[in-house]
């Protein structure tokens, strides 16, 4: 049962390129708009950048989750194991 103040855990899967083994993991009491309120102007901005002097990686989204909502769960997964029964 689950208590009135207690917040609900997502897993969403992170998709920020065109290339599947990019994607990521998180385990959070993060919202969606939470995520994205952090992560799509970090993305935003590689993209707009003409060179490499701007580069992120899936560790640095991770870590400015964190920072932005240090009282929120935040877990960071490249994969989940699987059960096969």
């Amino acid at each position: 049962m689950k208590n009135k103040n207690q917040k609900s855990t997502n897993v969403y899967e992170i998709n920020t390129t065109a290339w599947d083994e990019e994607n990521f993991y998180l385990l959070t009491t993060l919202t969606e708009k939470q995520v994205i309120k952090v992560i799509k102007p970090i993305v935003s901005k590689e993209r707009r950048s003409n060179s490499d002097e701007y580069f992120y990686d899936n560790e640095t989204l991770v870590s400015t989750l964190i920072e932005k909502y240090p009282d929120e769960v935040v877990e960071f997964y490249q994969s989940f194991e699987t059960i096969t029964i």
